[in-house]
């Protein structure tokens, strides 16, 4: 009986790792991509001098989790 216990909390572990491991992983890539195109707009405003925008995305960069 405590093996079918034992077995039965590890399928349980499996298939919430298994759920959580594709949502981990877009919200890294949605994460990454965030921070391309802001590294992409620091770029563009240090080209057009904008000491505005680069401080604003610099913020907007450090903020991101």
């Amino acid at each position: 009986m405590e093996n079918n216990v034992s077995n039965e909390v590890k399928r349980m572990e499996t298939n919430i790792s298994d759920e959580m491991l594709p949502e981990l992983f877009l919200n890294q890539a949605i994460k990454d991509f965030k921070k391309s195109k802001i590294v992409e707009e620091i770029d563009k405003s240090l080209k057009n001098k904008d000491k505005e925008a680069f401080l604003c995305l610099t913020e907007e960069l450090k903020s991101l989790p």
